[in-house]
């Protein structure tokens, strides 16, 4: 077990979603949070009462990922934990997406989650810590509407296998969350065209984030590797890895 009490955690895409669940289980788990995102108004209602620190900033440029270091360790000298979470959605096509919207969506999605995480590896490394990556299903089954999306989810996957296996003699526990279809406002904040009908309507069969918080936390808690949420979710992993020409084959039908 990895118990969660005044463990120093740094939290990305804190502000709303998954990010703003995470914030309240681990607060009622009693770590000391480091809350970075864009909208410090919003991460100021997420922090509430509590003694957390809030680094608002572009995550994508080098002083907001410094800040949000240097600021953690002047307030409690140490780093337990780093959660990956903030990302951003994209519906573009391949054949629509501008060269600076895919630069856009992997700066925030693979690049800005690996450099804060270079600035994190030595921290981390002292307290045996653990870093979280929060990827998604599409980092696992290419969505042929959001192209774009899983290829940057599906890099942020790699990265994470290579980095659970270079960490491990660092004493550094690496895991991956993927999840589905969650009930927050992620998919209405990404650009371009919406999803197919058929891909919209599946929103009903959408988990809410504090299901998706609640399996991250259990999930760090019991230092596992991956995390699919919902659980169903491996059965659509393997049946892509089983069977990829068919799975391929629907996907492509829901166009």
């Amino acid at each position: 077990m990895f118990p969660l009490k005044d463990k120093v955690v740094i939290l990305t895409g804190a502000s709303q979603g998954i990010g703003a669940k995470l914030a309240a289980l681990l607060l009622l788990k009693g770590a000391k949070l480091s809350l970075a995102a864009r909208d410090e108004t919003l991460l100021r209602q997420v922090a509430g009462s509590s003694d957390s620190l809030v680094c608002s900033g572009d995550l994508t440029e080098a002083s907001t990922r410094t800040c949000v270091i240097e600021q953690t360790l002047q307030r409690w000298g140490r780093i337990d934990v780093l959660i990956n979470n903030a990302g951003r959605g994209s519906y573009y096509s391949l054949a629509e997406s501008s060269e600076s919207e895919t630069r856009a969506v992997f700066d925030l999605n693979f690049f800005a989650p690996l450099a804060l995480t270079q600035l994190a590896i030595p921290h981390l490394e002292k307290t045996r810590g653990s870093l979280v990556n929060v990827s998604s299903m599409a980092g696992q089954i290419n969505l042929p509407w959001m192209s774009i999306y899983s290829a940057s989810k599906s890099a942020l996957s790699s990265l994470t296998a290579g980095e659970r296996v270079e960490f491990r003699r660092r004493g550094i526990h690496v895991m991956g969350v993927f999840p589905g279809y969650i009930d927050t406002e992620f998919q209405s904040h990404a650009p371009g065209p919406r999803p197919p009908s058929q891909v919209a309507r599946a929103r009903r069969f959408a988990v809410s984030a504090e299901v998706c918080a609640t399996a991250i936390v259990r999930g760090l808690e019991l230092q596992k590797t991956s995390v699919v949420t919902p659980s169903w979710g491996w059965l659509l992993v393997w049946g892509n890895r089983l069977m990829p020409g068919i799975v391929e084959k629907r996907l492509g039908s829901l166009q």
